[in-house]
């Protein structure tokens, strides 16, 4: 729960690079996320490359971000891959999910970036990485060594729980 509760929007980097087999640890988080039916439809690209990474700011809206991350990863979702259609969406989002806890309990900042359902995005995106047709782009995650801190939040909220019926 102290990571959970720790996780928050981190959109400022020192210049520290993060290290390689810190991504991959994100990585192996993200691809131990729940699935539908197992079909683990994700497919990652780990841009480092401060040109990539300065396209995608110019073909994300709110993603100024980039321009001091010191990685990001972009998580799609493989269409071929669906045998329960619609699904990859979750399937994604929860592997989104488990690279933002990964990153800070490795003591890394990072922020999702939400591409997926906007269609401007996903074309400028997909454009920008080269992606295939059936390969859609589900979120940016900018990573890097934060420049910021920010305290835990307590958004539990016993207002908008309900038991057994509305």
């Amino acid at each position: 729960m102290d990571i959970i509760r720790a996780r928050r929007s981190i959109r400022r980097y020192t210049t520290e690079p993060v290290a390689a087999e810190l991504v991959t640890t994100m990585l192996e988080a993200a691809m131990a996320a729940p699935s539908a039916g197992n079909e683990q439809p994700w497919e990652f690209i780990v841009i480092a490359e401060r040109p990539v990474l300065e396209a995608l700011h110019q073909a994300h809206p709110h993603a100024s971000m980039l321009l001091e991350a010191s990685v990001a990863i972009a998580v799609c979702g493989d269409t071929r891959r669906e045998r329960h259609p619609g699904m990859w969406v979750e399937d994604c989002s929860a592997a989104t999910e488990n690279i933002l806890l990964e990153a800070e309990n490795l003591g890394l900042g990072a922020v999702w970036l939400g591409v997926y359902p906007h269609e401007e995005r996903v074309i400028s995106i997909s454009n920008v990485l080269g992606l295939p047709p059936y390969v859609v782009p589900l979120s940016l995650v900018a990573v890097g060594h934060p420049a910021e801190h920010k305290p835990p939040s307590a958004r539990f909220d016993a207002a908008r729980v309900h038991h057994n019926r509305w």
